[in-house]
C-alpha cells in the first residue's frame, strides 16, 4: 500500500498525497497561478527547493520571486549561471564565491588577466544563452570526501579549500548543476535557468580571497538583478541618478577637488574653488554653533590608542580605524571627536550648573 501524508497547501487547504512527490508535484494542479512565480518554498519553516521531496506531513508555504527572500535566492541563482558563463568564456578561470547580497549579487574568481567591460558584456550575453536554454537547477548530496575528489580534479582550489574548512562533523556537502556546471552550495535555487530574465552585470572590483589582505586579491564581478524588468529598469535609472550626483564626479568637472590614488586612496586635494568653497561652509558653520550656544574647541587628529581601547571604540571599530607608530607609541587616527571632548570636560571639577556644555 503506497502511503499517504497530510499536506497543508499555501491556501490554507489540506490533501492527502502519496510520499515521495516534490513540492512543485504537489502543487501543480493545486496553486498554478502562485506555482509560477515561486521560486522556492518553506516547508515546516525551512526553506527548500521546489524538487524537494516529501516523505511526511508538512505545511508548504511559497516563497515568489518578487519578495525579498524570493530575490535573494533569485539573485544566489544569478551569481551561478554567471561563474557558469565565466568559465565558458574563460576557460581556466577559478572560482571561489558567489553570494546575493543587497539590490545584486557577485561572485570573487581568480583570472590571470584583468576584466574588462568588454568582458563583462561577453559574459552576460553568454548568461542570457544559458537563462533561455532554461536548464533546470539540481541538487544532490554526497560525501565530503567525494566532493573534495571532484572539485580537486577539476582543478578548483578555493572549493576544496572550503570543504577541508568545514567543521569536522559535517559529513555530506550538497552541490547544484546546471547544464552540467557544479558548485557547492547549500541552496535553495529556483527551479531552472528560465526565470533568470532581468539582470545586469555592472562593474568589476578587487576582492581579498576570504577578506584577509595576505591572501591573493581576485576580481570581483558584480551584478545586480530583479524578479522583472520594470523592477531592473528603476533600479537602473535609480543607479544613473546617483552616478550623476555623485561628488567625485561632480568635484572633478567643476575643478572643485581631486581624488588621486597617488596621494592614496579617500585621500582629498581640494583646489582653489573647492578650498574656497570649503571655507564658505566651514565659517557659516561656526557661526551656526556659536549661535545655538555651542563652544568651539579643536583637537589632535590623533590620540593614544591606550584612550581608545579605554573607551572601547577599539574593541568595537579598530576594523575600520587606522593605526600608526611613533617612537614605539601606537596611535589611532580619530573616527570622531568625542574623546577629546571627554578629556577638555575632565580637565578641571565641574558643577551641575555648567551643564549643559556643547562643543
Amino acid at each position: 500500500m503506497v502511503e499517504q501524508i497530510r499536506i497543508i497547501l499555501p491556501d490554507g487547504n489540506e490533501a492527502l498525497v502519496r510520499s515521495g512527490l516534490t513540492v512543485k508535484e504537489i502543487l501543480t494542479g493545486r496553486n498554478e497561478a502562485k506555482l509560477a512565480s515561486a521560486v522556492a518554498a518553506k516547508v515546516n519553516g525551512g526553506t527548500v527547493d521546489l524538487n524537494h521531496m516529501l516523505t511526511g506531513d508538512v505545511a508548504i508555504e511559497l516563497i515568489d520571486a518578487a519578495s525579498p527572500e524570493g530575490l535573494s535566492i533569485l539573485r544566489h541563482s544569478m551569481a551561478h549561471v554567471m561563474a557558469q558563463a565565466v568559465q565558458d568564456c574563460f576557460p581556466g578561470v577559478q572560482v571561489s564565491i558567489g553570494p546575493s547580497i543587497e539590490d545584486g549579487f557577485y561572485y570573487d574568481f581568480e583570472y590571470g588577466e584583468s576584466f574588462t567591460l568588454q568582458d563583462l558584456d561577453r559574459i552576460e550575453s553568454r548568461m542570457r544563452e544559458i537563462a533561455t536554454a532554461d536548464y533546470p537547477f539540481e541538487r544532490r548530496e554526497v560525501s565530503r570526501e567525494e566532493a573534495v575528489d571532484l572539485f580537486r580534479n577539476k582543478g578548483e582550489h578555493y572549493k576544496v579549500e572550503l570543504l577541508n574548512d568545514l567543521p569536522a562533523d559535517i559529513k555530506t556537502v550538497s552541490l547544484y548543476t546546471q547544464n552540467g556546471y557544479v558548485d557547492l552550495c547549500r541552496g535553495p535555487h529556483c527551479p531552472s535557468t528560465g526565470m533568470i530574465r532581468a539582470f545586469k552585470l555592472l562593474n568589476v572590483a578587487g576582492a581579498y580571497w576570504r577578506g584577509d589582505e595576505r591572501n591573493k586579491m581576485l576580481q570581483r564581478i558584480y551584478g545586480t538583478g530583479f524578479a522583472t524588468k520594470e523592477g531592473l529598469d528603476e533600479h537602473l535609472r535609480l543607479l544613473e541618478e546617483a552616478r550623476k550626483r555623485d561628488h567625485r564626479r561632480i568635484g572633478r568637472e567643476l575643478d572643485l577637488f581631486q581624488l588621486n590614488d597617488e596621494a592614496g586612496p579617500g585621500l582629498v586635494i581640494f583646489h582653489p574653488k573647492g578650498a574656497l568653497l570649503r571655507t564658505i561652509i566651514e565659517d557659516w558653520e561656526k557661526k551656526e554653533h556659536l549661535k545655538r550656544g555651542y563652544d568651539l574647541v579643536i583637537g589632535p587628529q590623533i590620540l593614544k590608542v591606550d584612550l581608545w581601547k579605554q573607551s572601547g571604540h577599539f574593541d568595537h571599530y579598530r576594523e575600520n580605524m587606522y593605526f600608526t607608530e611613533v617612537d614605539e607609541q601606537i596611535y589611532g587616527i580619530k573616527p570622531m571627536n568625542c574623546l577629546s571632548h571627554m578629556l577638555i570636560y575632565k580637565s578641571k571639577l565641574r558643577s551641575y550648573r555648567d551643564l549643559p556644555l556643547r562643543y
